[in-house]
């Protein structure tokens, strides 16, 4: 059976589970809609949340910035996971007892204002859009080389998809679907690296095999390959190379903007009871923690494996040629890649040969010139595709390669439903019932969080034809935008009793505007390239790259909530009450008063 014919197999036997979920678990009111009507169990809870967690960026783009950068891409594991943390321990129980649908919905109660709430609604929905701007570009890839397909097209096949079983389930069926998708997505990402681990260092647990020693030249691997990546040019692969003041800010953009990320506090809405919010949390961190330990192995395997075929004899020795590309089985996914038009090459000096080297570095271009080298021929290798094709680069058995498939596209899909199911709710449920027609009648109320969804889908994927970064980098942006206006008011709600209306509203617009500009001066403005002003290599504040300033913004709302709060009117008794009900455990009163 060809490859092809497998990838349909395991691509299409999932999704028939998927929208098989979907159907059967389809959301009959706006409650199962919404909350899934809060009986999800604890654990079931955890693995959908990680499912919803694990997007595009975790699964097929995270470990191929760690891959051809190194340890200060290491940024994107400490601050996803970190981020859990806080969130279990800061925010989702009290968001639970609090005992809304939605984080707008406490919002706007927590800061007694409608116009609280629609900041929170415009807050949401820009973050939550920039986000599903990288699952889609991750979908693309996905469907692109699985379907050997461009890329556009497996886009827009992709967008039909999420539109089938997001739409009609909700959040009932996205639950349970995502914890399918969960069980497909780490075995074909754990499976995979087994398999190279046991290749490259005899040990199958991956995380201890990145420690572990070469099979081959028998030292240890991490220093083998940072000896060939700095023959080549590159920065070492272990060493601290970036500037520390933006990889700070950087995680901590990614920890706060988990913390405030709209479409993962839903989950924790789901469940019976406040201890299961923190239970489903505590879960949710095991589940993860699987990928997220295995990510590090993956990337430094993967970059290892593919400068060995690029350089077959070793650095000193020549390149691998034109001929064994084109005809040499081990380097079919070089061919296979190509048509996606996200890997690319060219024989630039007409030796026959395809140098892959660090062109940009001094002594190398003394190297170059010398062998009659004219730049680095591998022209193109998009950071994406690494975890997808890693199967194929090390020559594995055609069945995994038809897992990962399978598993990569469950992750940009899940993530991708859940955004969407949080989309829907900000429209339906915070904007039209909340705001615009309080009266609307339940059934008209599903009708219009369904087409909140399709006109978001619609939105993303046109966006994701031109995406400003990598998919990691893409969300990245997402949560920068999540880390300046959502976090903190959410923070502040919880507890700061000083905190007033204006001093909310305030503070989500500052942070939201300034972090907003300086993604767009860097970026493009909506994301239309070429009508930026600055880049993240030259930034417009110091060392500060676009994808970081998060941080900064949320310093911005703070400050200037506590700073309008202290000019105008003092927060009412009663919310202040409703605040202090919310923080202090039930049955704590008599503890309390002393």
């Amino acid at each position: 059976m060809d490859q092809f014919t497998l990838n349909l197999l395991f691509v299409g036997a999932s999704f028939a589970l998927y929208i098989g979920i979907a159907i059967w678990a389809r959301a009959g009111s706006t409650s199962e809609f919404y909350a899934a009507g809060r009986g999800v169990h604890p654990v079931t809870n955890g693995m959908a949340t990680a499912a919803d967690w694990m997007s595009a960026a975790s699964f097929i783009s995270m470990a191929g910035l760690i891959a051809f950068t190194g340890y200060d891409n290491s940024t994107f594991l400490m601050g996803w996971t970190g981020g859990y943390v806080l969130l279990a321990l800061l925010l989702a129980p009290y968001l639970r007892k609090f005992g809304k649908f939605t984080v707008s919905e406490f919002i706007g109660d927590r800061f007694y204002s409608k116009t609280a709430r629609m900041v929170a609604v415009i807050c949401l929905i820009v973050a939550s859009t920039t986000y599903v701007i990288g699952q889609m570009t991750g979908v693309g890839v996905a469907f692109g080389r699985f379907l050997e397909i461009s890329n556009t097209s497996g886009l827009l096949i992709g967008a039909c998809v999420v539109f089938a079983y997001a739409v009609f389930g909700g959040m009932k069926g996205v639950t349970y679907t995502q914890v399918a998708q969960y069980v497909v997505l780490i075995m074909a990402y754990t499976i995979p690296a087994i398999f190279i681990s046991l290749q490259l260092t005899g040990n199958p647990v991956p995380a201890l095999g990145l420690f572990g020693d070469h099979v081959a030249s028998g030292e240890p691997l991490l220093a083998k390959l940072d000896q060939i990546v700095r023959e080549l040019g590159f920065n070492e692969y272990t060493t601290h190379h970036a500037d520390t003041l933006n990889m700070v800010l950087f995680t901590l953009s990614l920890m706060i903007g988990t913390a405030g990320l709209p479409h993962v506090i839903m989950r924790f809405f789901t469940v019976p009871r406040v201890a299961d919010a923190r239970w489903s949390a505590g879960w949710a961190l095991v589940f993860i923690a699987l990928l997220y330990l295995t990510a590090p192995a993956v990337g430094a395997m993967a970059r290892l494996n593919i400068t060995e075929l690029m350089w077959p004899n070793g650095t000193d020795a020549q390149a691998v040629s034109v001929e064994d590309i084109a005809n040499d089985p081990k380097y079919d996914w070089m061919q296979t890649w190509q048509k996606t038009g996200l890997l690319d090459w060219e024989d630039k000096n007409g030796d026959g040969r395809i140098q892959y080297y660090n062109d940009a570095n001094t002594a190398m271009q003394e190297k170059a010139a010398a062998n009659g080298w004219t730049g680095n021929e591998l022209t193109k290798f998009n950071r994406d595709i690494l975890v997808l094709a890693n199967p194929e680069i090390a020559n594995l058995p055609g069945w995994v390669i038809g897992l990962v498939a399978a598993g990569g596209l469950a992750a940009a899909l899940s993530t991708a439903a859940g955004l969407l199911l949080a989309i829907s709710s900000a429209v339906s449920h915070d904007l039209i019932k909340g705001q615009l027609n309080p009266n609307i009648s339940e059934k008209s109320e599903l009708m219009a969080a369904r087409v909140a969804m399709g006109v978001a889908i619609v939105v993303a994927t046109y966006l994701g034809l031109n995406p400003p970064g990598f998919a990691a980098q893409t969300v990245a942006l997402a949560f920068g935008l999540a880390a300046a206006s959502i976090f903190p008011a959410l923070m502040m709600g919880i507890f700061s009793t000083k905190i007033n209306n204006h001093g909310a509203v305030a503070g989500m617009l500052a942070g939201l505007v300034v972090t907003l500009v300086y993604i767009f001066l860097h970026k493009g403005w909506f994301f239309i390239p070429d009508t930026n002003s600055f880049t993240d290599a030259d930034p417009l504040l110091g060392t500060i790259k676009s994808t970081s300033f998060g941080a900064i913004g949320a310093m911005i709302n703070f400050a200037v909530a506590y700073l309008v709060a202290g000019m105008t009117k003092e927060t009412p008794q009663e919310i202040k009450d409703l605040v202090e009900s919310v923080r202090v455990p039930k049955g704590a009163g008599a503890a309390t008063d002393h």
